[in-house]
């Protein structure tokens, strides 16, 4: 019977309204920072290497509840199965970077060349270069604002620079990558408790005689509305 019940929940990620979105990058570019950050708004200093975690948020796809579900891999090569595995039942790829390392940027070029292998057609995919790490001082900086657009633009994909420590681009990071999705309209949605929460906190306002924004859509209106909103 728990073997059952096991073999369920294992089984929930394969679900086809799942949306999947997998974080490639060498060890120590902050890949599970960034998406801790976006997930839970933490951020740990200490280095804690990952083989695969799965990360899940309830969104909305096509005006229907579903899950985006973000694979955080592996930072070594030694489990090429997994990669393949990863790439073949993704939707979207963010490929992770350090700003303070060209060596992580050099190694996402085989990740690159293997979704493109897998994946075929990638001018239709999601794909997001990203330059983590961008707080750091120019002294410790070994790859450019420039240097990682041009590599991006090299590869036809989209390019942005973040900072995990700081939350700089975490959120837009993923709106763009959602904004960027082409055959279904996916947005991210607050969960029920921080829609309450904001509910709360703009009748307080209102009560203090602070001026209501204009319109009458709240947080939860403003997905529908839009192709990505983040609220």
């Amino acid at each position: 019977m728990t073997e059952q019940k096991n073999q369920v929940t294992r089984a929930a990620p394969e679900q086809s309204n799942d949306y999947r979105v997998v974080v490639f990058g060498a060890g120590g570019v902050g890949k599970s920072s960034l998406v801790l950050r976006f997930i839970k708004g933490t951020f740990r200093e200490s280095y804690i290497p990952t083989i695969e975690d799965t990360y899940r948020q309830v969104i909305s796809c096509n005006k229907n509840i579903c899950t985006l579900q973000i694979t955080d891999t592996t930072g070594s090569h030694q489990f090429p199965a997994m990669q393949r595995l990863s790439i073949s039942k993704g939707h979207a790829f963010i490929l992770v970077y350090s700003v303070c390392s060209k060596q992580s940027l050099e190694e996402l070029r085989p990740i690159w060349a293997l979704i493109k292998e897998l994946k075929g057609d990638v001018n239709s995919i999601p794909v997001m270069l990203v330059g983590n790490k961008c707080d750091e001082s120019t002294e410790l900086r070994e790859v450019s604002q420039i240097e990682g657009q041009a590599q991006a633009t090299t590869w036809s994909i989209s390019f942005m620079e973040t900072s995990a420590k700081t939350n700089h681009n975490v959120t837009e990071l993923f709106q763009e990558l959602l904004n960027m999705e082409k055959t279904r309209t996916v947005s991210l949605q607050l969960d029920t408790k921080k829609q309450k929460k904001q509910k709360k906190e703009k009748k307080s306002k209102e009560t203090n005689g602070a001026i209501p924004e204009n319109g009458e859509a709240g947080a939860s209106g403003a997905g529908v509305k839009e192709k990505c909103g983040v609220m």
